[in-house]
């Protein structure tokens, strides 16, 4: 209820709480939900009561409107990735670089209290727009973004989540196409292997490639690798641990690392074909003459795959082969074509992750029960795979009608 005693300068009757300073500015004092007194500034009265009636909006929510306009959103993200005690240090250490790197220096310094929708929206698309960031590397940003917003929901800082429903909208426009990684076909890897195998510059690197062909391993399982974890006698690989690159510091140094699969679902035995079988042997008679890998890391020795120094493979060493065999393999194609006045049949760029879904992709063309194929893939949920199968099964039957064409009618 208004005051009849005192006034502004204009002569407007002043509510309790407000007050106008020597300076003509207005200010109105409360106290929060944790019974703290607090005071905001406004140049007029009508600013000052439509600040009022979002405070008073906010207090009967329970959220604290004083924080949320004292906190930035990196206070709020230093205090949230804090928390995540469950995070590997290799995936903590990624998401704060990518923090700095994109929101720390910009729109990381804006209050939280006032980050509206359109704020996200304007900042998420100025990323794409102006900095051409990829569909994959948003998603990170925001998989960091909205948590933290959403963890001041639940401390009662905000009422709601500013960036609530910004990616629904953002993936339903022209710019959102997420890179799909796709499967080699069967004259691809039939072409690439032969090629690989028949070349003295990159046969060395076959057995490793094998493994992670014909197993479907994520790179950082197959490097971690060790003698051990290979049953001989039952013909099975133990996967139960990971060989990790981990940025550390500023200069974001990699430091050699073993820790836990990515998932729980990626502990699980895979049975070894006959080619993986003899890929084995293969680099084992290699150690017996260049001497096997005296590494040791985080306590883990006796490592498969190594280099003719004694030190394990990094998985940028074996997608640099994989890159440098595919260019060899081209141009080799390309001199063969023009010999040949034809076309060139070229190879696609691909890395190692793509061995694993072209391991799928062979998997789900010869088996129907996705549980299976999920656990050999170590894959945690289950739409990954129905994904993948989808792709598989599609290509199988256009290629199945291809075959019935003329064969009908």
């Amino acid at each position: 209820m208004a005051s009849t005693k005192r006034k502004d300068s204009k002569g407007y009757a002043l509510k309790v709480g407000e007050c106008q300073r020597k300076d003509g500015r207005y200010s109105y004092s409360y106290t929060d939900r944790r019974g703290k007194r607090n005071t905001v500034y406004e140049k007029s009265l009508v600013e000052l009561r439509a600040r009022e009636r979002e405070i008073r909006q906010d207090l009967d929510y329970g959220v604290s409107p004083d924080e949320a306009h004292r906190l930035t959103l990196n206070d709020l993200y230093d205090r949230y990735i804090g928390q995540k005690y469950n995070l590997k240090e290799t995936t903590k250490s990624n998401y704060i670089y990518t923090y700095d790197h994109f929101v720390r220096d910009g729109f990381g310094k804006m209050k939280i209290g006032d980050i509206h929708f359109t704020d996200v929206k304007k900042f998420y698309y100025e990323l794409i727009e102006q900095k051409k960031v990829k569909a994959n590397t948003l998603d990170n940003i925001n998989t960091q973004i909205h948590p933290a917003l959403q963890m001041a929901v639940r401390d009662e800082i905000l009422k709601k989540n500013p960036s609530e429903g910004v990616m629904t909208e953002i993936r339903r426009g022209r710019y959102w196409e997420k890179p799909k990684r796709h499967a080699l076909t069967i004259p691809q890897q039939k072409a690439f292997m032969e090629f690989i195998q028949n070349s003295n510059e990159f046969k060395g690197w076959v057995p490793v490639i094998i493994v992670l062909l014909g197993t479907g391993m994520r790179i950082g399982e197959c490097l971690g690798l060790r003698w051990e974890d290979v049953d001989f006698e039952n013909r099975v690989i133990t996967v139960d641990h990971n060989l990790t690159d981990r940025p550390v510091g500023k200069e974001r140094k990699c430091e050699r690392h073993i820790q836990s699969t990515k998932t729980a679902a990626g502990e699980r035995k895979i049975p070894v074909l006959d080619e993986v079988f003899d890929a084995f042997l293969t680099e084992y008679e290699i150690q017996k003459c260049l001497g096997f890998c005296q590494e040791e890391i985080d306590g883990y020795s006796g490592f498969i795959f190594s280099t003719a120094h004694g030190t394990l493979y990094q998985a940028s060493a074996v997608n640099n082969a994989i890159r440098r065999a595919i260019e060899a393999y081209n141009k080799e194609e390309t001199d063969l074509a023009k010999k040949e006045k034809r076309d060139p049949v070229l190879m696609p760029r691909f890395s190692a992750h793509n061995l694993r879904h072209t391991f799928c992709t062979r998997f789900c063309e010869n088996e129907s029960n996705l549980k299976v194929i999920q656990d050999i893939m170590g894959h945690a949920d289950i739409t990954t795979t129905m994904d993948i199968y989808a792709e598989a099964t599609q290509e199988k039957k256009q290629e199945v009608m291809a075959n019935l064409q003329g064969k009908i009618f």
